[in-house]
């Protein structure tokens, strides 16, 4: 019997503040440390500041967790092309307080990586983040999450389920190709991580 069958369960992220550094904590595993890197040590409450207002890419409204009894295990953060295409920078940016000129700096460096992050096709559903307890992983937590993703894009209406996953996560591609999906699109080189590559995968639904 699997870690799954005996007592995971998911349920709908909180718009507090304990859902919302839980949250940063595991966008920023998902991320590879990026958050930290953008936002600074003071990165997680200012996630979480945002995590807890409405329409945006960071917001409550996308986020499912993933607990083992009444501890959390997992996150999974999703949302559709039109909830994307509508969405706001004022909360992340407002939470930033002090740092939005750090913020600004990053993005501008990072620009064509960020450019493919923040372009979507109508019909698509994007899968932001996933990331499982070290101490947990390999219960089949990452695939529950998976499973809920896809039922949330699917009961959207979603044409194709997509995602961007560092080419070197081969751990992370390789459950993705197991689920079905494909190298859809490769990020430029930059020249100052020439090894760096951000992959974009997809499956049609």
């Amino acid at each position: 019997m699997t870690m799954v069958e005996r007592r995971v369960s998911l349920r709908a992220a909180r718009p507090s503040l304990e859902d919302g550094l839980a949250f940063a904590e595991y966008l920023n595993t998902a991320a590879e440390g990026f958050f930290r890197f953008w936002l600074g040590r003071g990165f997680a409450p200012t996630v979480s500041d945002a995590f807890t207002k409405p329409g945006h890419d960071l917001s409550f409204q996308h986020v499912t967790f993933a607990e083992i009894g009444d501890t959390l295990a997992g996150m999974a953060s999703c949302y559709s092309e039109a909830q994307h295409r509508v969405a706001s920078d004022e909360p992340l940016k407002s939470a930033s307080g002090y740092r939005p000129v750090r913020a600004a700096i990053i993005a501008t460096v990072f620009h064509p990586i960020m450019r493919i992050i923040d372009t979507l096709d109508d019909g698509d559903f994007y899968l932001q983040a996933i990331a499982v307890d070290e101490a947990a992983r390999g219960g089949g937590i990452g695939s529950l999450l998976i499973d809920a993703v896809e039922e949330r894009a699917q009961t959207a209406g979603a044409a194709r389920l997509c995602l961007d996953v560092a080419a070197s996560n081969a751990r992370a591609r390789d459950l993705y190709e197991r689920r079905g999906m494909s190298v859809v699109m490769e990020s430029p080189k930059l020249f100052f991580a020439p090894g760096f590559r951000l992959l974009r995968m997809a499956k049609t639904l």
